[in-house]
């Protein structure tokens, strides 16, 4: 712009009555074609996503703001020969500090200094969203407002002029349905004549009425230092010091060389305006911005608006009854976790064949196996392949429900659930809005935390959202579920169903009890906001919205999490196999190798097709049966047959033997090579693990795991758990093999291999239990704690935290119930009913520390 942008012209004492601003686009000689930055501000629900969506189309791009985890969303477009980059605030009910979005917001708009500030305001609730619009104007930024929802204005009654809100504002308002697309022209046109103007008119005045005196005293003061104008109004920023805000103060620190003397007359100031007055400052700055806001409101509205009871004061009647509200906010959460997390596995199943012929795939054009070793860049090859797999699986889950999410964002329902669960959260320093992660990690057994951390992403408390994301992954998630099947299966059959409930509710009392101690030690020094949650109209979220933010955010899962957990894999790839097997080991499993091919060759040289199978297709032959064996498990026998046949054409003997009895003998000859052959990779496997950097170190844990009853295998196990949690069983099937007893289940070598099913053998089952409910997260989840949070000490905490807390609980149980005497199940018992107790004595004495809860605004104009 031609010329600065902040103004000093701070005398006017009312609103300015200056005219609409003309909406056509002129071009000056001061302001040649160029890109502007624009910034979309708003409070929450008032269609701002909708209206971004609008004005960019699909040129968007998501990150985050430079050193937090508030989410960054820009877009550009074209307009009047500009090129403009449209930048999405977080949706924030002010310009205070209270919460990281409000800061975050502010920041920029102080910083960067866009050209046009648009003020995206709810037409429907014109109150609620004009009290950010007169701070945006008291910060005399170059605003446009967008009065968006008109649709829902006119079914209501309620009637705007818009010409004189845009005179008491000092700013152009543009009438808009975001959802219809109605209005993006000549809000694009606003913009550019907003941004080519030379003559701006000056920030908007408040009469802060008795504090009027300390409020100029102040100004004067920091206009004494024209450095702070280069930044912000100075009345602005009086007010702000006045407040004691702390960005304020470190702003006036920054650029005032001595600002002791200034400080000093804000102490003094504010002192005796609040004995003169018996109010604090805070409270007269609101209520004079309120007051400001319902004079504008009732300068502008029709007089013959009559606000009628609309369809959400009916829908709000059931939802928010005292009665129905639990019984309607358990069905959403149902139906939510019945769509994306059951439905959405379900569609794992189409999706995972495609995934598993890219793996197929993959395997093909690798290094083909050896009979005993396979190449190293096959083994990696193969190793990478299965992670991302495991990754890119959840992605049709993922779609589904950040879809829902966002319908349930978009439509105002997102809203009334923190309503009706703060309450009770907050005891235990948590926000009603942690509901919605808990349900996806696994309060009902079968969630994923990756979902669950994510979703924290909508939690404005950044107390109460840490505290969700590190408490989050002690929900069961569905990958807990093999190993407390297993262990219930082995140590708890007669009393399988009880342990499952204790199972299924410990860990939430875990969580809460864990998140009150956290938010009263570690994360009692970060910030936290007032509880105001605004109750939106309900509307009709629209596809496009929903399509774009559920691509968007199922992206950003899979850029930040596919690298990072491909570059993890590799080092676990490497602990498992390092050093490997010894010299003497290895010839000792070839020596084997060798005696089972040349029984093949014995029996192979009875038949007729002893020729056929030189030494050098022998191997090659071995991996096509396997393959074959494998294809025909998934029932597809045609395709197994064809793949066979183009491989070997003269072979298919092996595979398809007639009634022959050398057909058969063959057929079988090649049977037990491969079964020798699939029992020595095994055991391989298995040695190599032991001798392995992850085995040494399970066995160098056992001083301190011991306590527990865990050994190296259940170490070992653990740890591998860490990649994922199904490996922990899958750990447990190689550890615990034993050659004489092939043909033993899983729970039978485990009961066997484990001490047996006495007491102390189903109490270390419960305290492998009990330390996997409460172990750290997962890889993935460890990941996205990392992406959530910004922080590599946040995601070692959540590492470390749970694993002291969980083996010092496993080790508790265990060692007291063996020295007592008890039974397993007796253990459990008392150890639940004692967390519970807690519970309710820690939710019965309340969050002494947090601050009481803001009343709410009425969803009425």
């Amino acid at each position: 712009m031609a010329e600065r942008r902040w103004r000093l012209g701070l005398t006017r004492a009312s609103y300015p009555n200056c005219s609409r601003p003309a909406l056509a686009v002129t071009e000056t000689a001061s302001a040649d074609a160029r890109r502007l930055l624009v910034a979309l501000g708003g409070q929450q629900n008032a269609g701002k996503s909708t209206l971004f969506n609008l004005l960019t189309g699909a040129r968007q791009h998501v990150a985050n703001y430079p050193g937090v985890t508030v989410e960054k969303k820009t877009g550009t477009f074209s307009h009047g020969g500009h090129a403009i980059e449209l930048v999405d605030l977080p949706g924030t009910y002010g310009l205070t500090s209270f919460s990281l979005e409000e800061r975050v917001a502010r920041d920029f708009l102080l910083l960067e200094q866009p050209d046009v500030v648009v003020n995206v305001a709810d037409a429907s609730s014109l109150r609620r969203s004009l009290r950010l619009t007169v701070q945006l104007r008291e910060l005399g930024l170059p605003v446009v407002v967008a009065l968006n929802m008109m649709d829902v204005a006119a079914r209501r009654s309620v009637v705007i002029d818009t010409d004189a809100l845009a005179g008491h504002l000092g700013a152009p308002v543009v009438a808009t349905v975001g959802r219809r697309g109605e209005g993006g022209a000549r809000l694009k046109d606003a913009i550019i004549a907003r941004a080519t103007i030379s003559d701006a008119p000056p920030p908007l005045v408040i009469d802060y009425g008795a504090m009027e005196p300390a409020v100029t005293g102040v100004t004067e003061a920091l206009t004494r230092h024209p450095s702070l104008a280069d930044h912000c109004p100075p009345r602005w920023l009086a007010t702000r010091l006045l407040d004691c805000d702390a960005e304020a103060m470190r702003l006036l620190r920054t650029h005032v060389p001595e600002p002791d003397a200034i400080l000093a007359q804000i102490d003094r100031a504010r002192a005796d305006f609040e004995t003169a007055e018996g109010v604090t400052i805070a409270d007269q700055i609101a209520s004079s911005r309120e007051q400001a806001v319902r004079a504008i409101e009732t300068a502008v509205l029709d007089r013959g608006t009559r606000v009628r009871r609309t369809w959400s004061d009916r829908i709000d009647a059931v939802v928010l009854n005292r009665w129905l509200a639990p019984v309607v906010l358990l069905g959403v959460i149902a139906t939510v976790y019945e769509l994306s997390i059951v439905q959405g596995y379900e569609v794992t199943h189409y999706t995972w064949p495609v995934l598993a012929t890219w793996r197929a795939f993959a395997a093909g054009i690798l290094p083909e196996a050896g009979f005993l070793y396979d190449p190293l860049l096959r083994a990696l090859g193969l190793w990478l392949v299965d992670s991302a797999n495991t990754l890119l699986n959840y992605v049709p889950i993922f779609l589904i429900l950040f879809s829902l999410i966002a319908v349930l964002e978009d439509s105002g329902y997102m809203a009334r659930i923190a309503v009706i669960l703060d309450r009770l959260l907050r005891r235990f320093g948590l926000h009603g809005q942690s509901t919605l992660p808990y349900v996806l990690s696994g309060v009902f057994a079968g969630g994923c935390a990756v979902p669950g951390v994510m979703a924290t992403r909508s939690i404005p408390d950044h107390r109460a959202r840490m505290a969700t994301i590190l408490t989050a992954p002690f929900m069961n998630c569905l990958a807990k579920v093999p190993l407390y099947t297993l262990l219930l299966g082995v140590y708890f059959a007669d009393s399988m169903s009880l342990m499952m409930f204790y199972i299924a509710t410990i860990t939430l009392i875990a969580a809460l009890l864990v998140a009150k101690l956290l938010s009263t030690t570690v994360l009692s020094g970060l910030e936290t906001a007032p509880f105001i949650m605004e109750l939106p109209n309900y509307q009709w979220p629209t596809v496009r919205g929903v399509a774009l933010r559920a691509v968007e955010r199922t992206w950003v899962y899979v850029q930040k999490v596919g690298t990072v957990v491909i570059a993890v894999a590799v080092v676990v790839f490497t602990l498992l196999h390092l050093p490997g097997l010894s010299q003497t080991e290895q010839e000792a499993f070839e020596a084997r190798g060798q005696a089972a091919i040349s029984d093949f060759e014995a029996a192979l040289a009875r038949t007729p097709f002893a020729e056929q199978v030189p030494p050098q297709r022998l191997v090659g032959l071995v991996n096509a049966y396997d393959a074959y064996r494998a294809t025909r498990l998934n029932a597809d026998r045609n395709t197994a047959d064809a793949d066979f046949r183009a491989r070997f054409p003269d072979l298919m003997v092996f595979v398809a033997p007639g009634r022959d009895r050398a057909e058969r003998a063959a057929s079988r000859a090649l049977r037990n090579l491969a079964s020798a052959r699939k029992a020595l990779r095994r055991e391989m496997r298995e040695t190599r693990i032991v001798n392995s950097v992850l085995g040494r170190i399970g066995r160098s844990l056992e001083p301190v795991t011991q306590f527990a009853g865990f050994d190296w295998k259940i170490n070992v196990a653990l740890l591998s758990s860490f990649a994922a949690r199904e490996s922990s069983v899958a750990t447990l099937g190689v550890l615990f093999q034993d050659g004489a007893d092939e043909n033993q289940s899983l729970e039978q070598r485990v009961a066997h291999g484990a001490g047996g099913t006495d007491g102390r053998g189903a109490l270390a089952a419960l305290a492998v239990i009990l330390f996997f409910a409460l172990y750290p997260p997962c890889l993935a989840t460890t990941i996205m704690v990392h992406v959530q949070t910004g922080s590599y000490r946040w995601m070692l905490f959540s590492i470390a935290f749970p694993t002291a807390l969980g083996l010092g609980v496993a080790s508790a149980v265990y060692s007291l119930g063996t020295a007592v005497g008890v039974d397993a199940v007796t253990a459990m018992t008392t150890t639940y009913l004692a967390a519970l107790a807690m519970l309710v004595i820690v939710g019965l004495a309340g969050d002494w520390r947090s601050r009481p809860a803001a009343p709410l605004p009425q969803t009425s104009t």
